[in-house]
């Protein structure tokens, strides 16, 4: 038994790693293509390179590893079915369950280990990742020049364009504001198309540019007095066919920022950080909405109410308001003991105080909102790291019992059928999620939701693996309804 033990789980190590690998592989590319205009033309070194793209990797792991258990436990157990080599196990008395039990073991560890990568290693990467990232985004900014936006991350300078050839690079209705003089728009140059490029030191802007004009005040002590007295600005008109502007570049090299900037983010802390934030976000939450409630009563609500009322107890006012009861309070029965002029000063100060009171309304509410949310999202990111591991043990008791009733190896009917349930998933999980943020359902619920779909169907499986349940025999379902027609036409046949 222990040889076959090791034979399954040799069976199963080798299409294991190749998946994973296989996944991770399109993982990354996915990422390079998502992001490839942040890093094409960077000038960024190969250690530069290597080392996003490793954190980045690193930061796949725990969506490539469910995907790969599914799929590896599709092929080992296709493979099996195809070879004929479970009904040969079965007919020697070993149960599924039994021939499992190494594989079951293997895949606890493998949830296991998954959870502590994600608990203690994911916060690590993704912070790594997500800062490095963020400084290559910055780096080169004449790729960061926007069509139709003026552009003020080079000092000194302001660049505008109309209309950008991504094929040749040519750049259409150049706009270029000098500020080195930090004296204003004392200089501007435009052309109809030109070029940018960056020196191979990478320490400066060479521009060239076709076919335009460029604008200089005079500068002089003279000419600044004549422009406060009179805006006469004296100026001198160049038109060029070709001309070339070296624009220096100062720090605009591979910065790295200091990671503690990134350290609350939600996605890079791990189930204690997680804790600790939500408890004091919580208790900062409280705090606001008391301070929110205690403001509406004391300063905001019933003040224009209360000065109304002190002025009809007070005592110059009693002898026109006897026949009034004081203990039951009525504004507009108050309002019309007073001349026309009091009456629309209290209304105006009504109107006044009620916008005010709108006003703090909303911004309260803007502002317990923004924090609610924010509490959702470290409650999502704290379910996540029990959901990804989780999804490894389900996956496996939906791959392994399906590829033995399939009976079909390789890479074809395996990779389709892993395909479809990981797409439900996702699907399932990215939806549950979204309900959360938006408030719709509780973290637990909508994070929990695609397990609670799948695990039904992995039993399902098992269920009907063991008994050897042909599932994909549609005459297995049809055998039902027709045995409930024949009981219809026995029954219509014995009436006549």
């Amino acid at each position: 038994m222990k040889r076959l033990h090791r034979y399954l789980v040799r069976s199963f190590i080798g299409p294991l790693v190749l998946t994973f690998l296989i996944v991770l592989f399109i993982m990354v590319m996915q990422f390079l293509w998502k992001y490839i205009d942040d890093l094409v033309g960077k000038g960024l070194d190969f250690n530069t390179i290597g080392e996003l793209l490793f954190y980045f990797g690193l930061s796949f792991i725990p969506m490539s590893l469910p995907l790969a258990i599914l799929l590896a436990s599709l092929m080992t157990f296709g493979n099996l079915g195809e070879n004929m080599e479970l009904t040969a196990i079965k007919s020697a008395g070993v149960s599924l369950q039994r021939f499992l039990r190494p594989l079951v073991i293997l895949v606890i560890f493998i949830s296991i280990a998954a959870f502590y990568f994600s608990n203690n290693i994911l916060p690590i990467t993704n912070l790594k990742s997500r800062a490095l990232l963020f400084d290559i985004q910055r780096q080169r900014p004449e790729l960061n020049i926007q069509v139709g936006q003026f552009y003020n991350g080079i000092e000194g300078y302001s660049i505008k364009i109309a209309e950008k050839n991504y094929k040749t690079n040519l750049l259409m209705n150049v706009l270029i504001y000098d500020h080195t003089e930090k004296a204003g728009n004392i200089s501007v140059t435009y052309a109809d198309s030109g070029y940018m490029r960056m020196t191979a030191d990478e320490q400066n802007i060479v521009l060239t540019l076709f076919n335009g004009y460029s604008y200089t005040e005079s500068q002089d002590g003279k000419s600044r007095r004549k422009r406060m007295k009179d805006k006469s600005y004296p100026q001198r008109k160049d038109q060029f066919q070709k001309e070339v502007i070296i624009l220096k570049l100062t720090g605009f090299g591979l910065n790295r920022t200091d990671e503690d900037l990134f350290k609350s983010n939600y996605s890079m802390l791990n189930l204690q950080q997680l804790e600790n934030a939500t408890d004091s976000l919580s208790d900062i939450l409280v705090k606001r909405k008391e301070l929110t409630n205690n403001t509406l009563r004391k300063n905001q609500l019933f003040v224009g109410v209360q000065r109304l009322k002190k002025f009809h107890n007070d005592s110059t006012r009693k002898p026109k308001a006897k026949h009034f009861d004081t203990t039951a309070f009525a504004p507009k029965k108050i309002l019309k003991t007073l001349n026309q002029r009091e009456q629309e000063s209290y209304v105006d100060r009504a109107l006044t105080r009620a916008r005010s009171t709108k006003s703090f309304i909303i911004t309260s509410k803007n502002t317990i909102l923004a924090k609610e949310k924010r509490i959702r999202r470290y409650k999502i990111e704290w379910h996540r790291k029990f959901t990804l591991s989780f999804a490894c043990f389900i996956f496996f008791f939906i791959g392994a019992p399906l590829g033995a009733i399939i009976r079909k190896g390789g890479l074809g009917m395996p990779v389709v059928i892993s395909i479809l349930f990981f797409l439900f998933y996702h699907i399932t999980s990215m939806s549950g999620e979204k309900f959360v943020r938006q408030d719709v359902l509780d973290p637990f619920t909508g994070m929990w939701i695609s397990s609670f779909f799948l695990l039904p169907i992995g039993v399902f499986l098992t269920i009907k693996s063991t008994n050897d349940s042909a599932i994909f025999n549609i005459d297995n379902y049809l055998e039902w309804p027709k045995k409930v027609l024949a009981r219809f036409r026995n029954m219509n046949s014995n009436s006549k």
